[in-house]
């Protein structure tokens, strides 16, 4: 049995690859890692947190107590965990500093004392490139993250590249586009417009939402880093990305098209400190290798709002019941309305 630790595991993109992990690998054995803070949910598991090759257990990337005994039992580890949210780091940076770059010191800490760790997945993204004005983003590019969520990914990017280079940790480096599917935390804006559009609420555009994106469905992300595990070189970056820029403004009206709401309810808001205005991800290096995404765009949107739809049961708790999610979501768009 090859022993999989995956960090993060009860957030967004983590829920999501231990699912897959288990479905695609009869010989792996699941552990996820994760301290459960308010992304991070028992729920985005709950169809997986009885099965026999999965164990659970909650705990900080950055207590070694916990964390270092659970990488040094692993053949692979898959580091997702981190805060990511850019608008939460413009509030509370320090604790991006805290989970993203020292607690991905402790697990490369761990794994360099490992006598079997044979991968160690470092989930990067391409916010460390920061603003890309015109062409895409290739690995060898300087970075130049402009918030401190971006700088915090690029700290631990670089970190985890420094321990194969000084102590020979197998360390691959992932930098994915965004990510948009089931189980995405309603603060991203999917999940938001989505919900909000369902229940036809105004959604808070920042600025004139010409802002360009590329959008990566999660499950190719989860299949390129099962293809990386197997087929990626140690110590090499690979960028991720799903081909499909779209200006925010046309997701939103997308989103709402398909939740059968009309664009009255696009409601401007002023645009975000050190908003980039442009990402784009040039995966030549990762398509030569023999991965491609699968999921159009188009598609993928459309099977992501109907599962919003279907799964009230997922996102009406958090939207309605967390008053910690209703004081962020006030404090972030309450009164900025244009």
């Amino acid at each position: 049995m090859v022993d999989v630790l995956v960090t993060g595991g009860a957030g967004f993109i983590g829920s999501n690859f231990v699912r897959h992990a288990l479905a695609a690998h009869d010989d792996w054995r699941v552990t996820t890692l994760d301290k459960l803070t308010y992304a991070g949910r028992l729920e985005n598991l709950h169809d997986v947190m009885e099965h026999p090759r999965h164990a659970f257990v909650r705990g900080d990337v950055a207590d070694a107590a916990v964390a270092a005994p659970l990488v040094q039992q692993a053949d692979v580890v898959v580091h997702f965990a981190a805060e990511t949210h850019v608008d939460r780091s413009l509030m509370h940076a320090g604790e991006f500093i805290t989970t993203d770059v020292f607690g991905t010191f402790v697990l490369l800490e761990a794994a360099r004392a490992s006598k079997k760790i044979r991968r160690f997945i470092q989930i990067s993204t391409d916010e460390v490139y920061g603003n890309v004005p015109e062409g895409s983003s290739r690995e060898t590019d300087e970075l130049k993250p402009r918030n401190p969520y971006s700088a915090s990914k690029a700290g631990a990017d670089r970190l985890a590249y420094s321990y194969f280079a000084t102590y020979e940790v197998p360390v691959i480096i992932t930098r994915a586009s965004n990510n948009y599917g089931p189980y995405q935390f309603p603060e991203k804006v999917i999940p938001l417009f989505v919900t909000n559009a369902l229940d036809g609420i105004p959604v808070p555009l920042y600025g004139d939402g010409l802002q360009i994106r590329d959008w990566l469905h999660v499950m190719d992300h989860c299949r390129a880093v099962d293809f990386l595990i197997e087929k990626g070189q140690n110590g090499e970056v690979y960028n991720v990305g799903g081909g499909n820029d779209v200006r925010n403004v046309d997701l939103t009206k997308r989103i709402l098209a398909l939740t059968g709401k009309d664009e009255s309810l696009i409601k401007h808001v002023p645009d975000r400190l050190g908003h980039d205005r442009r990402y784009s991800l040039d995966t030549t290096k990762l398509r030569q290798l023999g991965w491609a995404p699968r999921e159009a765009f188009d598609a993928g949107l459309a099977q992501t709002v109907d599962w919003y739809r279907q799964n009230e049961w997922w996102w009406r708790p958090i939207k309605e019941g967390d008053p910690a999610f209703r004081s962020y979501y006030e404090r972030q768009y309450g009164s900025r309305s244009t």
